[in-house]
């Protein structure tokens, strides 16, 4: 009985063995696999070991139509893209570069005004406008640095405009407001900021009538809104104010 037993855990042994390596000889040559449909069907399945390859898209057409926009009162056209050449820069002039010269130290004259309020105001809705001040015009000041510094120019590009700056406080003023607090300060802060964005909308107005940069149409169109409606609210916020100490 012992030998039987030792003779059928051999011959045991050798069919695992002889199916171990089928299945290594299967996976080695990357033979077909034959795999029967799950409705039991006589037509088998073929499946392989390999993967299939992926299809990755192709290049865009470069003939493919793009509509081009046409001028005021014509139509739009359409060009293959591969004949579309880069767009050339807007072109600007003396118009562009004045306003945006003036417009620095404009804007960085307001930064010093805004920054007095935190400490020196008393109605916090005028604080909060001072504070807007402070985020609008900052970034303004770095657009406007960009802007010359892409074309190759510089603040002095412009020539000396200062007398033509509308709007400018002189030392005497802005001395007065560093001095004053509380309501007095908000009734100089006010009257000043309201005479600066003045300024401000003014050259605006004329850049968007002389000036024919893009780029520069577009700020000088967001100075002469925002600034006005910041005046209406700074006046609007300093009445209110001065409502409520009546009551």
């Amino acid at each position: 009985m012992l030998g039987v037993r030792i003779r059928e855990r051999l011959a045991r042994s050798r069919r695992l063995a002889l199916i171990e390596l089928a299945v290594l000889a299967v996976l080695a040559v990357g033979v077909t696999l034959v795999l029967w449909g799950p409705d039991g069907d006589s037509e088998p399945v073929a499946t392989s070991s390999t993967p299939a390859p992926i299809e990755l898209p192709g290049l865009p057409d470069a003939t493919a139509p793009v509509l081009m926009p046409g001028r005021p009162g014509e139509p739009a056209a359409s060009l293959p893209a591969n004949e579309m050449s880069a767009m050339p820069r807007p072109p600007h002039n003396n118009a562009d570069v004045r306003f945006v010269t003036m417009m620095i130290p404009h804007h960085e004259q307001a930064l010093v005004m805004a920054r007095l309020a935190a400490d020196r105001g008393e109605n916090p809705q005028l604080k909060i406008i001072a504070d807007r001040i402070l985020a609008a015009q900052g970034p303004e000041i770095k657009v406007l640095e960009a802007w010359l510094a892409d074309r190759g120019l510089d603040r002095d590009s412009g020539g000396d405009h200062r007398h033509q700056m509308s709007g400018m406080q002189s030392a005497e003023a802005l001395n007065r407001l560093t001095a004053a607090r509380g309501a007095e300060f908000d009734q100089m802060f006010v009257a000043m900021m309201t005479d600066h964005h003045q300024g401000a909308i003014d050259m605006g107005k004329e850049a968007l009538t002389l000036g024919s940069d893009i780029s520069v149409n577009e700020l000088a169109s967001s100075v002469v809104v925002e600034q006005s409606v910041e005046i209406n609210r700074m006046r609007q916020v300093l009445t209110e104010g001065a409502a409520g100490e009546g009551e």
